[in-house]
């Protein structure tokens, strides 16, 4: 009889049975743990929070709070309800951006325009769970750069500068991996705006053309 049958022999216990999650670890293991969790919640209840004040009617308390909530919703949480608009969107918008590139052999060149908006409408064009950045972040934030700039492209109000901001570092993050060869100097976007033509059966008449609005060349 060799030990291990001789330790069975006598009645000796199988050791215990590890207990599962966060019981089964070790003390320091459980308390890193416990405030990890608890970090991830306070953090999701803020955010809610916040939220919350943003798209609440107007009271005492988000006007309070007013700086820390526009602080933190704007530009990458904003709210819209233009679906429930009295008169929705009847335009499709596209944003599109060109820059200018110093090559790595010291050449100077301008890309052709490129569709931004026709490539997120690729990538969740019969996607089952259609990336929410790919739907939104581009619209949104032309939306945020229109609705804090005049005609002339000056800002209006508070957050002009950190729409051009948000834009531009959008647009400059889809280019930089087609030119890791050259440098980014500059980039200039616009928007081409076309109205959606009335169905057949209508009698109304549209404009189909495509108008363009051109944003100044931005350095990079």
């Amino acid at each position: 009889m060799d030990s291990n049958e001789h330790e069975l022999a006598e009645g000796a216990a199988p050791p215990p049975p590890r207990a599962p999650g966060i019981a089964g670890l070790s003390t320091p293991y459980r308390v890193l743990t416990s405030l990890a969790l608890g970090a991830v919640g306070i953090a999701a209840c803020t955010h809610l929070a916040l939220v919350f004040l943003h798209v609440a009617p107007s009271n005492t308390l988000s006007k309070q709070h007013a700086g820390t909530v526009d602080a933190w919703i704007y530009p990458e949480f904003e709210q819209n309800w233009k679906l429930f608009a009295p008169n929705p969107l009847q335009q499709n918008i596209a944003v599109e951006v060109r820059a200018e590139v110093r090559t790595a052999a010291g050449e100077l060149l301008t890309t052709s325009w490129r569709d931004l908006s026709a490539e997120d409408a690729a990538a969740i064009r019969h996607s089952l769970l259609p990336s929410h950045t790919e739907q939104n972040e581009l619209r949104r934030a032309w939306d945020f750069y229109t609705g804090s700039h005049d005609e002339d492209e000056k800002p209006v109000g508070e957050r002009g500068e950190l729409s051009e901001e948000y834009l531009r570092r959008i647009a400059v993050d889809r280019l930089a991996p087609d030119h890791r060869g050259g440098r980014i100097l500059r980039i200039q976007m616009r928007s081409a705006t076309t109205s959606v033509p009335a169905p057949k059966w209508s009698t109304e008449s549209t404009d189909t053309q495509t108008y363009y609005r051109e944003l100044p060349w931005w350095k990079v």
